[in-house]
């Protein structure tokens, strides 16, 4: 077909989005991301869109996504004007029409963690069909279909805040499939899935345009592009390039689709005084050995790794791959010390972390981890969580100041690793304002800076472009040069077969393969080849017998948590508030032997549970310790000066010790068996009256559901953070106890930055979602239905109660 033909087929096809002249700034207009940009979208065009990190890109899905409105420029969305900017009549946003479009388009974010607003796969799937107002029996059908077209649909009940990242990626391209978009906007789907992960998107987009749906597919991946029906390519926010694939793909002349890093600037760079010759002097020594090392994350039901061994000799690269969820992050961060191993000893830089060989003595297992940090650098998977500084250079200094360099040589550090990464002219930026490229750039050179004999890589040229992934590559070829050991989690086989000496092959834990890269990556493709026919035969059986298999492969829920969670929360409530009125050994019996029958009908784990609320157990404690020191009623035991010790001050400390526990387990019990997408239903069905008074109940409900969602996100936040300052010689971990006070306190600034910005990217999320709060009738994917068990558990609740408050009267 000529291009004169495909052009006029794409004209006869419906246009779903146009801009016209439409730019775009973040800094009130002295920069512009998109600089008077025209462009349209047709029905059933597959769109990719390419340019190098900070060209504009994602700034540009979010316009077509409805998410933004730019500063200038007239846009059309779904056959509706949301946007125009006029002469006579200036610059005028229709915020009605831009809600209308918003419900026919689907987005999926660069960063998948705060796309996600449930802690159920299927409940987050089904959060936007629910707010579309679509039929419970409708959502029934499409949300298990759009987990089946990502895989997920053995995993409906599990925890996505749990998952991988390439498995979260997939659950929010499930959460747009399922509403059912006219147009799609993905803004580097790919970046963390591994080969057969990006073949199943590709294949799950093909299907979509097949269908008359708009793909507007943003990537760094220049093999999906191929697939395209048509390629855009921006710079500096402008379109420099369009056509089909074949036409651009193979242009020599732009700079985003061809990796030409200055070699130069990299061999004659002033960081030959930083970058010396770092190995080991004993390279007999390995820099990594592990033996039998395995570890698993709490609560879960297999282990992430299972006996695994390696041996990495000073000055050689060390490439791990395997696909998503097979344990390459987990590994990287045992190496780092950020992590314990459940059994096996560690090894590293010369250094035991565990094993016999680990020091006993917590001083001098400090003393270890302050080392390691001089001697190892660690660059994250997810580059926002090892930024935390106010500026890129202050950030990139933070490393080599802990080190106890003066501050030119810290200066003179920061400026060798901005030129080696080619950032200098970021020095001067917030690290949260960059695209998530520029960032994945900032924490290397952070890291780099240290001059580390060590260096552990996480997904690394993850979302780069051609030229940055080139000037990585070329980086690491220099620091291998130089002597420094190279550990990187990969998912491109051409960077492992380029810079690894040996390769390390996961499988859900395993070693599958160790030695030879050719071999190991050999051994990759037979293991996705495999799959890939294991898949194509799954695909034939008939929709019943698959039905059947993702039921067998459920987990069944316990008693406790197939209760309506209405009757749960009333009850727990209750039974909590009077747990302050046991005040006889028969009550307390009572209380503790349904607190027990409660645990066993829910089948809690009980040391997960003791562990999660730990903090409040102690204060518990001390304050027993308080009533038994300070009651003086009942018999005297004993006397230590003013402290007397009598019966009844030991029955006093048991008392309150006992409310506060059974208060305290309740409470855990009850978010262990109710998910946030329940406990959120259970409260806007209880306190549905007061809506007849104006109050927003649906609202205050999601609020609650989404800080229970967000609060391990935010503890993970803080942990990322001190582990990113302490993987840079941070004394938060390893520091005196004012040192690591200080360090603590430091911490609170960028955590609240962190806040900000989960809060910034919910909103968007729920936006992308088509959340509209109280404006909006939401259908429910999950209905509240009080059966048999529900009223039997609370009429035998009710027996407690009344026996627990009646008791004393007798």
């Amino acid at each position: 077909m000529t291009q004169s033909a495909v052009l006029d087929s794409a004209d006869s096809k419906t246009t779903v989005a146009r801009l016209d002249q439409v730019s775009f700034s973040y800094d009130g207009g002295e920069t512009w991301a998109l600089d008077h940009l025209s462009m349209e979208v047709h029905a059933g065009e597959h769109l990719c869109i390419l340019g190098a990190n900070g060209s504009g890109k994602s700034t540009l899905g979010s316009i077509l996504s409805g998410a933004t409105a730019p500063d200038h420029g007239q846009v059309e969305l779904m056959g509706r004007a949301v946007c125009s900017d006029t002469q006579d009549q200036g610059r005028q946003i229709d915020a009605e029409a831009y809600r209308q479009a918003r419900r026919s388009i689907g987005m999926v974010f660069q960063n998948p963690e705060d796309q996600i607003v449930t802690t159920v796969v299927q409940d987050d799937a089904a959060f936007g069909p629910e707010n579309l107002g679509l039929p419970r029996q409708k959502m029934l059908s499409c949300v298990p279909a759009a987990l089946e077209q990502v895989d997920l649909q053995t995993r409906m009940n599990d925890d996505p805040t749990r998952m991988s990242g390439g498995q979260q990626q997939r659950l929010a391209l499930a959460g747009s499939l399922a509403m059912n978009p006219g147009m799609m906007v993905l803004d580097e789907p790919g970046a963390m899935l591994d080969v057969a992960g990006r073949q199943d998107i590709q294949s799950i987009l093909c299907r979509l345009t097949a269908q008359g749906t708009a793909v507007v597919h943003i990537t760094h991946l220049l093999e999906q592009a191929r697939q395209a029906d048509r390629v855009l390519v921006l710079d500096h926010g402008r379109i420099v390039a369009s056509g089909r694939p074949d036409q651009i793909l193979t242009r020599q002349d732009l700079p985003a689709l061809v990796g030409e890093p200055d070699q130069n600037s990299l061999t004659q760079s002033r960081a030959s005084d930083t970058g010396a010759k770092t190995a080991v002097d004993d390279h007999a020594i390995p820099m990594v050995k592990f033996s039998d090392v395995s570890y698993s994350f709490p609560d879960a039901g297999s282990k992430a790794l299972s006996q695994v061994n390696l041996e990495l000799a000073g000055g050689q690269t060390l490439a791990i791959i395997g696909r998503n969820g097979s344990g390459k992050s987990t590994l990287a961060r045992l190496i780092c010390a950020l992590a314990d191993p459940d059994s096996g000893s560690i090894q590293v830089a010369g250094l035991p972390l565990a094993g016999p060989g680990r020091p006993k003595a917590k001083h001098l297992r400090r003393q270890n981890l302050k080392l390691l940090r001089q001697r190892v650098g660690y660059v994250m998977q997810y580059p926002e969580h090892q930024l935390f500084a106010d500026t890129v250079s202050q950030d990139i200094a933070y490393g080599p100041h802990n080190l106890g360099y003066g501050p030119e040589q810290v200066q003179q550090r920061v400026d060798d690793a901005m030129k080696l990464l080619g950032i200098g002219d970021l020095a001067d930026r917030s690290p949260f304002d960059l695209s998530g490229g520029q960032r994945r750039l900032v924490a290397i050179a952070g890291v780099v800076a240290c001059s580390p004999q060590l260096l552990v890589l996480d997904e690394v040229t993850a979302s780069l472009d051609p030229q940055a992934c080139a000037r990585i590559m070329a980086l690491l070829r220099v620091l291998h040069q130089r002597g420094v050991t190279i550990v990187m989690s990969t998912h491109a086989d051409r960077e492992a077969l380029d810079l690894a000496d040996q390769t390390l092959l996961l499988e859900h834990g395993e070693t599958l393969a160790y030695g030879p890269t050719a071999e190991a990556v050999e051994r990759y493709h037979q293991l996705l080849a495999t799959d890939a026919a294991e898949k194509e035969a799954a695909g034939k059986e008939t929709s019943g017998r698959k039905a059947d298999r993702t039921q067998a492969d459920q987990k069944p829920l316990s008693l406790l948590a197939r209760l309506d969670p209405r009757a749960k929360l009333v009850t727990f409530l209750l039974a909590m508030f009077t747990a302050f009125a046991i005040s006889t050994p028969a009550q307390l019996v009572l209380a503790l032997v349904v607190t027990v029958g409660l645990f066993a009908a829910a089948r809690a784990p009980l040391h997960s549970i003791m562990k999660s609320v730990k903090g409040f157990l102690a204060l518990m404690l001390l304050l027993a310790l308080f009533n038994l020191l300070v009651t003086q009623t009942g018999r005297r035991l004993a006397a230590w000066g003013p402290f007397v010790l009598t019966t009844g001050g030991i029955w006093v400390a048991v008392l309150y010790a006992c409310r506060f526990m059974l208060i305290i387990f309740l409470g855990a019990l009850l978010v262990e068996t109710t998910t946030p997408t329940q406990m959120t239903d259970a409260c806007e069905s209880l306190l549905s009256p007061l809506s007849r008074l104006g109050i927003h109940t649906n609202e205050i409900a999601l609020v609650l559901s989404l800080a229970l969602r967000f609060i391990p996100t935010l503890g993970r936040e803080v942990q990322a953070i001190v582990e990113a300052q302490a993987a840079r010689g941070g004394s938060i971990e390893s520091g005196s106890l004012s040192q690591r006070l200080h360090a603590a306190i430091a911490i609170t600034v960028p955590v609240f930055a962190g806040a900000l910005r989960h809060a910034d990217n919910l909103s968007r999320a729920l936006d992308a979602r088509c959340y509209e709060g109280s404006r909006q009738e939401r259908t429910h994917y999950r209905l509240l239905r009080l059966g048999r068990m529900d009223i039997l558990f609370i009429a035998l609740m009710a027996l407690y109660l009344l026996a627990l408050l009646l008791h004393p009267l007798f």
